[in-house]
Formats: C-alpha cells, structure tokens, sequence
C-alpha cells in the first residue's frame, strides 16, 4: 500500500496497487492467479448479462427478435427479457410512426408554434417533369407512409426506402407526362394523387417491402420561373372564362324556370278556359232543349213567358219609356220631351 503525508503529517492513503489487488483476489502470491482471473471473468460476465437480459419497446415501436441470426418473432411495446451475451438480437422498428419523403424540396426545421423552415436549395433534378404537350412543370411532392410489416421492411430489401423514393419519382413522372400541363397545373392534382398513391402501393407491395402508403400530397405545382408571367396571364385568362360560364348557368338557371312556369300557367289558364265555354255552351243547350220542349206544350204561354223575361232584363238599362198608340206623336204637341236627346235605338217595344 503506497502512504502519503498531507500537511498536517498525518498518513493519507493513495489508490491501490493493481499488484497488490490481484495478489489478494488469487491469493497474496506475486501475481494474479488463475482464481482471481476466473473470479473478474465471471463477475464481468454477470455484469453484462444483467444489463442484456431486458429491452424496452417505446410505444411508436415494435421489436424484431433474433436468436443466431433467425427471426423468432416480433414484440409490443413495453419491457421484454431475452438471452443475453449476443444469443438474442433486437431491432426497433417505428411502425406507428407516420414517416415521409420529400421531392422538390427539403425541410429544415419545424419550430414549437408550428411553422416549418424549408430550405433555400433547388431540387430541379426531382421537380422538373415534362407533361404531355410538352412544357415543362415544377412539381414538389410528399409522400407519407408507415411501416407495416417490420419483418419484410427489414429482411425482403435492401433499402426499402430507396426503393420507395425511386418509385415514387417514376410513377410521379410517367402520370404527369400522360397528361396536359394545363390539367396538371389546374384541375388535375386530385386526379395525379389519387392515381400516385395507388401505383406507389402497388409497386411496394410487388416488391413485398413492408410499406403502407398513406398520402400522395402535390405541394407546389408552377410552371418555371422563365414562363411564370405568361402563364399568369394564361390563368387569369381562363379563370375569367370559367367566371363568365358561370353567369351564363346562373342566368340560364333562372330565366328557364321562370319561363316554364309562365307557360305552365298559360297553358293552365287556356284549359280552364275551354272548360268553362264547353260547360257553359253545355248548359245553354240543356236550357234550350228545356225551353223547346215546354214551348212545344204551351206555345202561346212559353212564348208569353219569354216576352217578358226580356223585357224584365231590357228595360231597366233604357232609361225613359213612353208607351204610346200606333201613329200618335206625342201626349203633348207643344212639349216634345225627346227632342234634345238622341233617339234610343235600343228600345224594345213602340215609342
């Protein structure tokens, strides 16, 4: 044991001789023995298989085990134990994880309040595509997936995620260059996600890679910079279009109803119309056939009858009536009452 002296003289002890540590764990000889070898062995061993016995999974996580290299099974989150000293291999995999692949674009960071940084570098060499009617488009793209199957993520390819991000390039290209720049810029995202996304699933599932696709998301499809005015004058040009169709349906929705309800009611109105002169020419003849047959019983009396019938819905519209003998002129010569006023023509008896 090596002594040393502090300043108020009294002894301080020093670290350990290694010499003399092993001459006491093999037995005080001049060097360590064959027992405190096999004893620092073993206890070294101990240590290690204490801290490889157990794994923790994370929730987002599942494990894939391997015992000498096989697949033995997969395990949930949580504590597990396994075979220590190298016997049993974990590989995390983050299956409830919603991973992506950025084309035409790179994210930097994403801060606390939620605004994402994107970086200032241009990614023609993914972005530029060639539509069918040959212009050229600038088209940034995400893909979303998951894990699902962490054996075959793991064990069917090499790199599954190169894999991924190659397909997803190629089948990106060869939709956009079936079709015109004009739908690719307007109204055909949907169509190009939709249609992206089922291809993508499509090939990774040939391939057996382990991967399930969520979204295909477009984030900014522009012309390139070089056409950009042009093609803002293109789009203002065809949105006025569309704003002037729309008027013309709009118009056309109200002025086609108003006139088939003015129609309807012309038509309706004639039809009361002529049920309302058949009826009534109905009636008259019923009336008159009435007449007829009482006027062929009674004639002298019938037609007395309707004398005066007449007479009761004439005379009340004449006004004055004198009523006088066949070549009289008038009851008083000197007084002639009808001279200052027309003669009534509609008189029906003598005046």
């Amino acid at each position: 044991m090596i002594q040393a002296v502090n300043s108020n003289g009294r002894g301080r002890q020093g670290p350990p001789d290694l010499t003399e540590l092993f001459n006491r764990l093999g037995g005080g000889g001049g060097g360590p023995s064959g027992k405190g070898i096999i004893g620092i062995a073993i206890l070294v061993l101990l240590i290690w298989g204490a801290f490889s016995a157990f794994y923790t999974v994370q929730p987002e996580e599942r494990a894939v085990v391997k015992r000498f290299g096989a697949v033995i099974g997969i395990t949930d989150p949580g504590l597990h134990f396994k075979i220590p000293f190298g016997i049993d291999q974990v590989q995390f995999v983050a299956t409830e994880r919603v991973l992506k692949q950025e084309f035409g674009f790179r994210t930097e960071r994403t801060s606390p309040g939620g605004r994402t940084t994107y970086s200032a570098q241009q990614f023609e060499d993914e972005s530029l595509m060639l539509t069918g009617d040959l212009n050229m488009i600038d088209v940034e793209w995400v893909v979303q997936y998951r894990i699902d199957d962490p054996i075959k993520f793991l064990y069917e390819m090499r790199e599954p995620t190169r894999t991924l991000r190659d397909i997803s390039e190629s089948v990106m290209r060869r939709i956009v260059g079936n079709m015109l720049g004009s739908e690719v810029l307007t109204v055909g995202r949907v169509e190009i996600q939709q249609r992206a996304r089922e291809e993508i699933q499509l090939a990774m599932d040939a391939y057996n890679a382990g991967i399930r696709i969520n979204t295909v998301e477009m984030q900014d499809v522009v012309p390139p910079p070089a056409v950009q005015p042009a093609f803002n004058e293109v789009n203002e040009a065809r949105q006025e279009r569309e704003r002037m169709i729309n008027e013309a349906q709009k118009r056309v929705n109200q002025e086609i109803p108003n006139a088939e309800g003015a129609a309807l009611r012309t038509v309706a109105e004639a039809e009361g119309y002529a049920t309302e002169r058949v009826n009534r020419a109905y009636g008259e003849s019923v009336r008159f056939s009435a007449v007829l047959s009482e006027y062929l019983q009674a004639p002298e009396v019938t037609r007395s009858r309707l004398y005066l019938e007449t007479l009761n819905q004439v005379l009340p519209n004449i006004g004055q009536v004198l009523v006088v003998q066949d070549g009289q002129i008038s009851p008083l010569p000197l007084l002639d009452v009808n001279r200052d006023r027309p003669r009534n023509t509609n008189s029906g008896g003598e005046q």
